[in-house]
């Protein structure tokens, strides 16, 4: 689930400051490491610089450094893991020099089929740097050098199944790709004489550019001093498969993505929870901080019940569900998350959470709020169970950690120590979400995968 960022200024303004602002504004959607690859020029001729570095974007990245360089065109990327480790060679943007030129790539989504591809790569002679999944692309490009570097990616782009949402550098043009599925967003914006692309439209925001559209599923932008040109990858497609946990949970509430505003989404999604599973005798509402709290406004507002914000967030502590470790989740969650007491004692309270997916966080929760002199605790989920292992880049791989694969409804409500449990249908959040049914990707709840789940075939 992480963030790319790039900028292209056609009358030669420095764009670096401007991708470091966006990184940030995609922090949510990385923690672990954060890279800005630019273009250099000397002596006529093109290069590249990369600054990368673990943890979060202020920590990674020299500001002053970016703000004494000059770049009009740059990619970024912030990092979590969900192909290859927490490791400084996985950082992205990842580029290589190879016969045709110099070539930088930031990747948001996870190549199905990378494992068969390196595979293939390297019994060719292919030498990797990295074991990051993105690196195959660069591979497949080298591997192609009688063709211009732009046919040799979208030849390369063809070759993948999965998700990929691309800022790519080649030579002095900046590249967005998104795969054919559509599986991770993307999107298209300008402030004056400078482009951006960005998997969020809260980058755009602060940048001051204005979103324009979508990169569509299957589109190759080419974005140079000449202006846009849209390819298509030739691949063709049965149905999309835009994921809907970025609507539930992931994206911050104030991105549009593919012409839907999450706030929007969220309160519709609180709405119908409220109206297939109430909670008539509950004193007051609460969500979840900070996912579940759109939804808990939306279900408070449907059933009539008082919405307090009884459970407070630590701003300074990260998302406990992207830390790459079950111990760090475990411990993050005491110093995030903390009761109001006063609010909560002998109160029968609705908790909202955008999901649940091992259980922890609520686990923990309904033990601190009934700690606070909670009377009852009832847990609403403003989307389906999560009962299985996401390939397309959430980091949930196995069924074994997926606590609704392992109970059922009232199993899972007793496990987390809660005195109802109730989630959304498919069927429910689709309509909320709003988008064609057969568009939208419900594999982590309903199983029904791209390909039927054969996610390491070639297509080479």
């Amino acid at each position: 689930m992480c963030g790319v960022f790039g900028a292209f200024s056609k009358n030669g303004q420095s764009v670096l400051e401007d991708v470091y602002l966006g990184l940030y504004a995609l922090q949510h959607r990385g923690q672990e490491s954060a890279g800005i690859a630019w273009v250099t020029k000397n002596a006529g001729l093109y290069g590249l610089r990369v600054s990368k570095g673990m943890g979060l974007v202020h920590l990674a990245l020299d500001q002053k450094e970016l703000a004494s360089s000059y770049s009009n065109c740059a990619i970024g990327h912030t990092r979590y893991s969900t192909a290859g480790g927490s490791f400084l060679s996985n950082a992205q943007p990842i580029t290589a020099n190879y016969s045709r030129g110099s070539v930088a790539i930031a990747h948001n989504g996870n190549i199905t089929n990378a494992t068969g591809i390196r595979r293939y790569l390297e019994n060719r002679g292919a030498i990797f740097q990295s074991t990051s999944d993105t690196e195959t692309i660069l591979h497949l490009m080298a591997h192609q050098s009688h063709k211009p570097p732009l046919d040799a990616l979208i030849s390369a782009l063809r070759t993948l199944r999965g998700a990929y949402s691309l800022a790519v550098i080649i030579n002095n043009r900046l590249v967005a790709a998104r795969d054919p599925w559509g599986f991770r967003p993307l999107l298209l914006g300008k402030r004056g004489e400078t482009t951006y692309v960005a998997s969020e439209s809260c980058a755009l925001d602060i940048v001051g550019a204005t979103l324009i559209r979508d990169i569509k599923p299957g589109e190759v932008l080419v974005i140079d001093s000449e202006g846009e040109k849209s390819l298509l990858i030739p691949k063709e497609t049965d149905r999309k498969f835009i994921c809907a946990f970025e609507y539930v949970y992931f994206a911050r509430p104030d991105s549009f993505l593919d012409g839907k505003s999450v706030y929007d989404v969220r309160k519709k999604l609180g709405h119908k929870l409220a109206q297939k599973a109430p909670c008539p005798q509950a004193d007051i509402v609460t969500g979840m901080p900070d996912s579940g709290t759109i939804s808990a406004m939306g279900y408070a507002e449907e059933s009539g019940l008082l919405y307090e914000k009884a459970i407070v967030r630590n701003r300074y502590v990260g998302r406990t569900f992207i830390e790459p470790t079950q111990r760090v989740r475990k411990l993050g969650v005491k110093i995030k998350l903390n009761p109001i007491g006063e609010i909560l004692k002998g109160k029968k309270v609705v908790i909202v959470d955008d999901s649940i997916v091992r259980g922890t966080t609520v686990q923990r929760v309904i033990a601190m709020v009934r700690e606070s002199g909670a009377k009852e605790v009832h847990i609403r989920i403003a989307s389906p169970p999560v009962k299985f292992p996401c390939y397309y880049g959430i980091d949930t791989p196995t069924s074994e950690e997926l606590a609704a694969a392992k109970m059922n409804v009232e199993g899972l409500c007793k496990d987390i120590g809660a005195d109802s449990l109730s989630y959304l249908s498919i069927e429910d959040m689709l309509e909320a979400i709003g988008l064609p049914p057969n568009n939208v990707c419900t594999a982590c709840f309903s199983g029904n995968y791209l390909n039927g789940g054969k996610e390491d075939e070639l297509d080479l």
